[in-house]
């Protein structure tokens, strides 16, 4: 029975979390559209949460994603607006900062030896700083293109973009960690990093790569934050990062033994969204986000630990 729990215990905490709003509120929770709602509202945490997963995987932590998808949604704007590049110019850009941003993270850690909590809290108290002095603290909006903010708030066949992009975003890093060369690598380091070593896998390089897709899917969820809100905007995206860690640790407890996976961390994104929606459903305050949101972490994690436990036995 504690097996079955550790593997499908959220599944089912899900399932009575949508049994229960759906009999309370039958009218406006059990809808086609509020399904879409709630997959558009989990869709940037959910991006941001995948490229976290990466990382984690490799045994390594990231805390300076939301912080860098606050800046890079400040950054993108204001190469738009200040420094007149075209849209798909500044999304270039501001992707390849991100990557940067996670490459960074990566030699501290692997190269210079940082714990990864220790570098990833410092590279973001940078990113901070940084995030100020370009913008002075003000939001960028004024002279944003319409073909930016289209990005996000557009649809296709009635589906939003943004639930569109997370689902190709986390199809591809499904498919690199679960059915490429370069996730049996990933999933070796994150098992035993030593044994990978030793059989020829470079370890470095492949933790590297981790954070690069931490820095990736934060770029992307810093553009299209700031798609959707039609501005850049300091601090925009930092709630991201707990956000991210609770799907992350609530995926690990999903259908494995407190193994950390990307389908998992999307299963996990979808109780956060579908709780969140919930609340807003029925009117609750604002506080009860928060408190939903710090329980749901520390259960997350506590069920992961027990899955580790039940799975080492």
């Amino acid at each position: 029975m504690p097996l079955l729990l550790g593997k499908y215990g959220t599944l089912l905490g899900l399932g009575l979390m949508v049994a229960a709003f759906s009999a309370l509120a039958p009218r406006a929770f059990p809808s086609v559209s509020n399904l879409i709602n709630v997959l558009n509202q989990a869709s940037l945490a959910m991006i941001i949460a995948g490229g976290l997963t990466v990382a984690v995987i490799v045994g390594e932590l990231d805390l300076s994603i939301g912080f860098a998808a606050s800046f890079e949604g400040v950054l993108v704007t204001g190469l738009m607006v200040n420094q007149g590049l075209p849209v798909w110019l500044a999304i270039a850009v501001v992707l390849a900062c991100g990557a940067l941003i996670g490459l960074v993270n990566g030699v501290i850690v692997t190269k210079v030896g940082v714990n990864s909590v220790i570098a990833t809290l410092g590279t973001g108290t940078i990113i901070v700083g940084l995030d100020f002095a370009y913008s002075s603290g003000a939001p960028i909006a004024t002279g944003v293109p319409d073909a930016f903010t289209d990005i996000a708030i557009g649809r296709l066949a009635g589906i939003p973009h943004d639930v569109l992009i997370m689902a190709a975003t986390m199809a591809l890093l499904w498919t690199l960690v679960e059915r490429s060369a370069v996730g049996q690598s990933i999933q070796a380091v994150g098992g035993n990093p030593m044994a990978a070593r030793l059989s020829g896998i470079r370890v470095d390089g492949v933790k590297i790569l981790g954070f690069v897709c931490a820095g990736l899917c934060a770029a992307l969820t810093g553009i299209l934050l700031a798609s959707s809100l039609g501005s850049g905007t300091t601090s925009a995206a930092d709630s991201y990062l707990l956000t991210a860690f609770a799907a992350v640790f609530l995926g690990s407890a999903t259908l494995r033994d407190g193994e950390f996976h990307i389908l998992g961390t999307l299963f996990g994104g979808l109780i956060i969204a579908v709780g969140f929606n919930g609340l807003a459903i029925f009117g609750a305050p604002t506080f009860y986000q928060y408190v939903f949101q710090g329980a749901t972490l520390i259960l997350a994690v506590g069920l992961s630990s027990l899955g580790r436990r039940y799975a080492q036995r």
